[in-house]
């Protein structure tokens, strides 16, 4: 039984079964030293026993190889090398062995090896492989290109390594060589998706922009019911300043392909650039109402919108909202239950500043079992924007069972139990936020601004103090904590009537509105804040 082994990069074959390999080494080394026939008998016995001494010998080293167990198999190997230094196998296995090794000094000596067993068998398309394989570790693409070539021209039917060959000419700097390879792969294997891939690459970086898109033209020719082709190709002429011809060619396709949903796609965000917003928006919506387009897509499209209408610009624009609510219906309507509809929903809601109608999103994905980071955090932040504390503590709690290192949950948690008064528990959540926020030190010190709060609360005043001091170290102009700071120092009557190097005392009355990060104040919670 034959088994596959794949050994740095190529393909190798072994036998299972190692008796049965021995036995086919066997007849490989009588066969070699056929010449013994010719010899006195004394001499013939004692090639005889040296042979099958070899073969006991290798049969022990192949065991080994199969285990793994590569130092013991190496020496039985090279003691085999000594018995018969004319069998090309051992001297391949050597050097299979040696390949496996990591250092450089490993890699040289598998190259001397097989080097040796090329020079006894120059039929074996296997020693090549390994020889290029070899070269190529050591950085020696000339010499492992050079192994390639030479199989292909002792070896009948390795054409399929063209492939390996054009690589390892390109790895070593020689992009004319690899363009004639691949121009060999195409005319044995026809026009393909690699060679075609590799020459646009080739050829753009040679600034042969004709010749590249000629290969995507070909390409997209070859292979008409491949619609990914035809979208390259295009991608390929607005990459080189050509969109109307892209568009023509998209539209062209369209007519022969019309249920192609990812050309419409494409075509649709060519036409937005082109500041062709009516045919963009026609493709958008046969999009969301095709079901053979996937939902990912979908959604892709959708949450595009819903991130320009961010903009002051877009947002106010009706016919836009309009479209993009009608998206957002129809969607809607095809999908009700899925969660990532209704946080592309919520997100949409979110950015036309409709709050309420975005929170209400928010929470049905969270009941549809969303895993959505992002999706989590706007909740939050829209339950404490509503003073919604009861849903606010309950929905982190629950969050932090998906987040338990996400410092943004546990602040949420905190601040939640600090409006309902919870100060022992808010702190607790407030600290664990500030352990895992370590490397946003602004947020860091508005977690101190609410800790002082809390330890306040508590009845805790050194801790209480402290966060304050950490909080002003950072800034020290914070008004907040002043106000804070100052007002506990005065009700607790220590140090009243003086003033701080870093800002004046106001006293004022302390505000009882969630206290949140000034990026959390503007709208959507951007990813990768905390």
């Amino acid at each position: 039984m034959w088994m596959p082994v794949i050994i740095q990069g190529f393909n190798f074959y072994y036998l299972k079964h190692v008796y049965t390999y021995c036995f086919i080494l066997c007849l490989t080394v009588l066969h070699t030293s056929g010449i013994a026939q010719k010899r006195k008998p004394a001499e013939t016995k004692m090639d005889g026993a040296r042979q099958r001494e070899a073969e006991f010998v290798f049969t022990e080293g192949q065991k080994f190889f199969v285990l793994e167990d590569y130092s013991k198999a190496l020496l039985y190997f090279q003691k085999a090398a000594e018995l018969t230094p004319e069998n090309a196998t051992i001297h391949y296995k050597i050097a299979e062995v040696w390949a496996k090794g990591v250092k450089t000094e490993d890699q040289q000596q598998a190259a001397l090896s097989i080097e040796n067993a090329l020079r006894l068998e120059k039929k074996n398309k296997y020693f090549y492989l390994l020889a290029s394989n070899i070269y190529a570790s050591l950085n020696k693409f000339d010499k492992a290109t050079a192994a390639l070539e030479s199989m292909m021209r002792e070896v009948s039917g390795t054409e399929e390594y063209l492939f390996e060959l054009a690589a390892l000419y390109l790895y070593g700097k020689h992009e004319d060589d690899a363009l004639k390879t691949y121009n060999r792969a195409e005319l044995m294997f026809g026009i393909n998706e690699t060679s075609s891939a590799q020459k646009q690459r080739i050829y753009l970086d040679k600034g042969k922009i004709p010749e590249a898109l000629a290969e995507g033209e070909k390409l997209a020719n070859a292979y008409p019911d491949e619609p990914r082709f035809t979208m390259g190709y295009a991608e390929l002429m607005v990459q080189t300043g050509d969109r109307p011809g892209a568009i023509s060619v998209l539209e062209k396709y369209l007519q022969e392909n019309p249920a192609s949903g990812s050309v419409k796609m494409l075509l649709a965000g060519l036409y937005r650039d082109a500041g062709q917003e009516e045919k963009s928006r026609q493709y958008v919506l046969e999009v969301i109402q095709d079901p053979q387009v996937n939902l990912d897509s979908k959604l892709l499209m959708v949450s595009t919108y819903a991130a320009s209408l961010s903009q002051k610009a877009e947002a106010s624009n009706p016919a836009l909202i309009k479209f993009v609510l009608n998206l957002v219906e129809e969607i809607e309507a095809s999908y009700p239950d899925d969660a990532n509809v209704s946080i592309v929903s919520g997100d949409v809601y979110m950015a036309l500043g409709r709050d309420e109608e975005a929170l209400a999103k928010y929470r049905q994905a969270i009941r549809n079992g969303t895993g959505n980071y992002e999706a989590w955090q706007n909740l939050l932040y829209l339950e404490s924007q509503f003073n919604q504390l009861d849903s606010l503590i309950i929905h982190s709690e629950q969050g932090l069972e998906l987040f338990p290192n996400q410092g943004m949950i546990y602040y949420f948690n905190g601040l939640g139990l600090h409006m309902k008064k919870k100060y022992r528990e808010a702190a607790y959540a407030l600290e664990q936020a500030k352990k895992l926020s370590t490397s946003n030190p602004a947020f860091v010190s508005d977690l101190n601004t609410l800790l002082g709060d809390c330890y306040n609360g508590s009845k805790e005043y050194a801790k209480s103090d402290q966060a304050y001091e950490e909080a002003l170290a950072f800034n020290p102009a914070n008004d907040i904590v002043l106000n804070n700071y100052s007002y506990y120092l005065a009700l607790r009557k220590e140090k009243t009537g003086q003033s701080r190097e870093n800002g004046q005392s106001t006293c004022k009355s302390i505000s009882h509105q969630p206290f949140l990060p000034g990026y959390l104040c503007l709208g959507i919670v951007c990813p990768g804040q905390v």
